[in-house]
């Protein structure tokens, strides 16, 4: 069984918070429903999540028993007291590097800058003694 608690809690990259849209037919003529993301957190966090779970899994038999071992909590109470939970810990991410093409291109502009600057302020220097004599 796993259960995820904290559901509210939960943070989501860029501009999904507006952008991303759920939608679901009601069955009628034309009755195309959709809401935002913002809005079906006011209303149910749980079904977020059990969603975005769902829709990783593949569409078989397996995946309807696989939802019910699926427990979403919204806060931090849960009726699983008597079981020992185990805390999962994301780990880091594994951020590629660059490309050597691009990070030797990268370092030359740095060094471009660093030179450009360097220049500004010797000529500035010179432009102060040339001032002072």
């Amino acid at each position: 069984m796993c259960i995820v608690l904290n559901a509210k809690d939960i943070s989501v990259t860029g501009r999904k918070m507006t952008d991303k849209i759920y939608y679901w037919h009601t069955g009628y003529v034309g009755h195309l429903k959709e809401r935002r993301l913002k809005d079906q957190m006011e209303k149910d966090p749980t079904e977020v999540i059990r969603k975005a779970v769902l829709r990783m899994l593949p569409r078989n038999k397996l995946r309807d028993d696989r939802d019910r071992k699926l427990r979403i909590f919204s806060g931090n109470e849960h009726p699983f007291h008597d079981r020992p939970l185990e805390p999962f810990v994301m780990p880091p991410r594994q951020v590629r590097e660059m490309r050597p093409r691009a990070r030797r291109a990268m370092i030359r502009a740095q060094k471009k800058q660093q030179a450009n600057r360097a220049k500004e302020e010797e000529d500035a220097k010179n432009a102060a003694a040339e001032v002072t004599a």
